[in-house]
């Protein structure tokens, strides 16, 4: 996680988050498409296990580290340490549901086990895209005014009302 620090600051929490589900879509796509032709081509083995890498370096890049940083940005001070610790169950839920059920689903799917998970990448990238802003560089502020652009879009705010309504709250 100690290299993640200083791409953060630099590329981006958002375009780094994006950029590593997108690359672990690709890498679960290339995974099946290994798995299933494995039969045919013997060589398929090393492109399942380039694929395998490749997944766990964009989860290192993207999705491992980038959550923790957003979650700690979107909250004030009196909301943080619950928001961090909800992040956290579950984020633990979900890594003990799929680590007790993935030899199910790969019984039960076969070579086709990870579409599931290119399917969870592709709304989560999706999600990510249109919902999640960056926060690089931003203070508290100013994420909670862009999410309360985004929810009011009928009233259109200006900067003068919205640094108002901030020294307000």
């Amino acid at each position: 996680v100690f290299p993640q620090v200083f791409l953060v600051e630099k590329a981006g929490r958002r375009s780094l988050f994006l950029a590593g589900l997108m690359g672990m879509l690709i890498s679960a796509v290339a995974m099946t498409v290994g798995l299933v032709l494995l039969s045919q081509f013997a060589w398929m083995s090393y492109v399942s296990m380039v694929a395998i890498f490749l997944f766990v370096i964009f989860f290192e890049v993207g999705p491992g580290p980038i959550p923790w940083f957003i979650v700690a940005e979107l909250f004030s001070q009196g909301p943080r340490p619950a928001a961090i610790a909800v992040a956290g169950f579950c984020n633990w839920a979900c890594n003990f549901i799929v680590g007790m059920c993935f030899q199910y689903i790969a019984d039960l799917c076969g070579p086709y086990v990870f579409v599931i998970f290119a399917a969870l990448l592709l709304v989560f990238f999706l999600f990510a895209h249109f919902k999640v802003p960056e926060t690089k560089g931003k203070s508290f502020e100013e994420i909670a005014a862009a999410f309360r652009r985004k929810k009011l879009p009928a009233k259109a705010m200006t900067e003068l009302e919205d640094l108002r309504g901030s020294e307000e709250a």
